[in-house]
């Protein structure tokens, strides 16, 4: 198995710390919105690394975060009026529904920043000990970037010319006389409150941690100092990445992970995602036009390191080719269902056999550094093949192995083949009414149930002033 690890800029064949077993940290969203669909992406990529790695045997430990403690979380508590561990919560809670929605497994772990601040409080102390990090005036603890002398072998990034390409001797001075930073490429470890911001008490001020130390710590607590793949976006290798790798092998002595994993941008119809220009969506907005599964299988339509277009021509286009898939898979269950032949003949043992290369060719597109792109192509291959082999007068045992076949490989990509019973236009009435009762009662909680019960069985509610409108999907 091959990976692309950004340290070498190279791919290289994976092998594990520990044999047999997979330590994986993934960087989680900051909670304090729905996630938008560029939260999704490295979400669907890396849970089908770690889906594959399952297929391949391998126990795999995967760690992913939710950063409860930001500013962006404190604005949002303020103008709310409420406390900051209310959004936190709240959003945590919609995050993981938006998951479910999209078949992303619950990581091993999933801890959060704030209840973690015991271990980062040590490892601080553990740099300062070490002179890897100093206090100012302020409480506020920095690291020494340059003390680490490898501070950019991730982002292949070189401080010196760093400096040199925007920054002038005399800003250099005013930054470092302004906020007491030995050097303007320090980062910050603690910093100190604010009035009405969340606090912890440290040895250095009431405060809390950067944003950096918190992924360091969390990954040594649930995976262990050395780990085997450490992934997000490709936004993060510099800084909040390489910033990791200093504290942490400064810290443990260490190296801190022996793969680094990055996916693409995403982009809205080959512009940049922005609120500013009007094309920014979240999760939820997309699941109410379409099914998450069909959100997945379009981000599994390219090689993960790609930038990655999104428009309503490509998600129509998704859409299609999902509903080729689950269209085989149902053809093959209703067959079994009505063929009277039960064994396989030696033919069929043949025909099944003839299946085998589509699995070679998925399996060789995954150890291809997870080339999502062609292991799809190779489902759609199988399909071809099952389409043509498939008929009534084929033998039960044939067309449930060729439906496992499909499934299994659907599977690995988190894609589900087994739709749920079609549920009747009275049901659907009967709950939306129950809804629209439970809106009225403010049991909004209810409500919310109805939405993502009928989402779940492929109906979408868009709420007009005409009232509830719904559709199938």
């Amino acid at each position: 198995m091959k990976i692309y690890n950004t340290l070498s800029k190279q791919k290289e064949e994976f092998i594990p710390v520990e044999e047999g077993k997979v330590k994986m940290y993934v960087c989680g969203p900051t909670v304090y919105n729905y996630i938008h669909i560029g939260n999704a992406r490295p979400m669907i990529v890396f849970d089908t690394v770690r889906r594959y790695m399952e297929y391949k045997g391998y126990d795999v430990n995967y760690v992913s975060n939710f950063t409860d403690v930001d500013d962006k979380i404190i604005k949002k508590a303020m103008e709310e009026g409420v406390p900051s561990q209310e959004i936190s919560r709240r959003y945590i809670a919609e995050c993981k529904k938006d998951m479910e929605g999209m078949n992303v497994k619950p990581a091993t772990t999933h801890p959060l920043a704030t209840e973690e601040i015991d271990g980062m409080l040590q490892m601080i102390e553990n740099l300062m000990e070490k002179g890897y990090a100093y206090k100012v005036e302020d409480g506020t603890v920095y690291f020494r970037t340059r003390k680490f002398p490898e501070y950019g072998k991730l982002s292949h990034k070189n401080l010196d010319d760093l400096e040199s390409g925007h920054r002038d001797e005399a800003h250099a001075v005013k930054v470092q006389s302004a906020d007491g930073k030995e050097d303007e490429f320090d980062f910050v470890l603690w910093k100190p409150k604010k009035e009405g911001e969340p606090y912890w008490e440290s040895p250095w001020c009431q405060g809390r941690p950067g944003w950096h130390i918190e992924c360091s710590v969390m990954a040594r607590k649930y995976l262990g100092d050395q780990i085997d793949i450490h992934a997000g976006g490709e936004d993060l290798i510099f800084p909040h990445h390489e910033n990791e790798i200093a504290q942490s092998e400064a810290a443990n002595g260490k190296n801190f992970s022996k793969y680094w994993m990055h996916n693409g941008f995403l982009n809205i119809d080959n512009r940049k995602m922005s609120k500013s220009l009007g094309n920014f969506f979240t999760v939820r907005e997309i699941s109410e036009r379409y099914d998450l599964q069909v959100l997945r299988f379009f981000m599994l339509s390219a090689h993960y390191r790609s930038p990655l277009n999104f428009s309503a021509e490509l998600m129509e286009a998704a859409k299609s080719g999902l509903m080729r898939i689950i269209t085989a898979a149902e053809n093959l269950k209703h067959l079994k269902g009505i063929t009277a032949v039960q064994e396989m003949t030696a033919e069929e043992e043949k025909l099944f056999a003839g299946s085998d290369v589509y699995v070679s060719k998925f399996e060789a597109a995954m150890e291809d550094d997870f080339n999502t792109a062609d292991a799809v192509s190779a489902v759609f291959e199988l399909v071809k093949y099952l389409n043509t082999h498939a008929a009534s007068d084929k033998s039960a045992e044939l067309l449930g192995k060729f439906h496992h076949r499909l499934t299994s490989l659907c599977d690995i990509l988190g894609i589900i083949v087994e739709r749920e019973e079609e549920i009747l236009d009275s049901a659907i009435e009967a709950l939306i009414q129950e809804r629209k009762e439970a809106r009225k009662a403010k049991n909004f909680a209810r409500a919310d149930e109805i939405r993502d019960e009928l989402l779940q069985k492929g109906i979408i509610l868009e709420d007009t002033r005409e009232g509830v409108k719904w559709k199938r999907v």
